[in-house]
């Protein structure tokens, strides 16, 4: 039976989500608007309906460091080389076909290479951008389609797992922004023969993987999800941070800058109070000076998990 309302503390923090299939990113979080009971709910980065597994969702206010987490990406992705679809991926109708049989893992490999390192991505029209405020893919159900300026992305790593002619399977460890399905329909464009993805599992954001997820039958349920529930520390430990006393607290709650000898590297650092907990998220300022750009002093992060 799914648990009924909010529990008496401040729900707060972040819950990594395994998505099921055919949900949009819109679904999972109004699913867990529902089972929390918390109104404040956000994701990090939308995940297609046909994709499946990790999508970040934060709650309370923990929605006020989305944009300081991590955004470097994770995927297991299968291309399907010879058929060329509308969408340029399994949900799509073809538009072209052709014969993948020549097609050996040696080319798929040196194909692959092309793609590692910074490259220019055209976003696919079947995508949430807009052109003058409508977005493409509406334009796309009408059958417009208008040009996309390439973007630069960097695929980190790309990493054959599997050759079964006429199909391929990969890890792809990218930037955010990426479209892995415009990766794939590129991919075929080079070998000559078209191709689309036909399967997609995103397997972590930064450090937040699906170790960490909320397995899709607890979303169904609603089941023991607070024991899924990541510390904002926990969710922004890829940034440096550092202990600020009692005082320190204080003066970044009132929104003031403080002095600190902060690590050298980076232009963000976590304030946590003398328990661990995060209490503000930094930039330098003038004179060794640190100020808050986003406070978390007292904004209520009674319910995180341990982690």
């Amino acid at each position: 039976m799914e648990p009924l309302g909010t529990p008496p503390q401040v729900v707060s923090g972040v819950l990594v989500i395994d998505k099921p299939q055919g949900w949009t990113s819109h679904d999972v979080v109004a699913r867990v608007r529902r089972m929390s009971g918390v109104r404040r709910v956000g994701h990090s980065g939308t995940l297609d309906p046909m994709a499946t597994g990790v999508l970040v969702v934060c709650l309370g206010s923990a929605t006020r460091i989305i944009e300081y987490l991590p955004d470097n990406k994770t995927y297991r992705a299968r291309i399907h080389f010879g058929i060329e679809t509308d969408t340029w991926d399994a949900e799509g109708q073809p538009v072209a076909l052709a014969d993948a049989g020549g097609l050996e893992r040696d080319q798929v490999q040196a194909l692959l290479a092309e793609f590692v390192g910074p490259i220019l991505q055209r976003p696919p029209m079947y995508s949430a951008l807009k052109r003058d405020g409508v977005p493409l893919y509406k334009l796309a159900r009408q059958g417009v389609v208008v040009e996309r300026t390439a973007r630069p992305v960097t695929i980190h790593r790309l990493t054959m797992l599997r050759w079964a002619p006429p199909m391929v399977d990969l890890e792809v460890h990218c930037s955010a922004g990426t479209y892995i399905r415009a990766l794939a329909h590129d991919l075929g464009q080079h070998a000559g023969t078209g191709a689309h993805l036909a399967v997609l599992r995103r397997t972590a954001v930064g450090h937040l993987g699906l170790s960490q997820a909320l397995p899709q039958e607890a979303l169904l349920t609603g089941l023991n999800w607070q024991d899924k529930l990541l510390s904002l520390r926990w969710a922004l430990q890829h940034l440096p941070s550092v202990v600020v006393s009692d005082e320190g607290v204080q003066d970044l709650a009132l929104g003031r800058a403080i002095t600190l000898q902060a690590p050298a590297a980076g232009d963000t650092l976590c304030a946590l109070d003398q328990q661990g907990a995060l209490v503000a998220v930094l930039r330098p300022a003038e004179h060794g000076h640190w100020r808050p750009v986003k406070v978390l002093a007292g904004s209520g992060q009674a319910l995180q998990a341990g982690r």
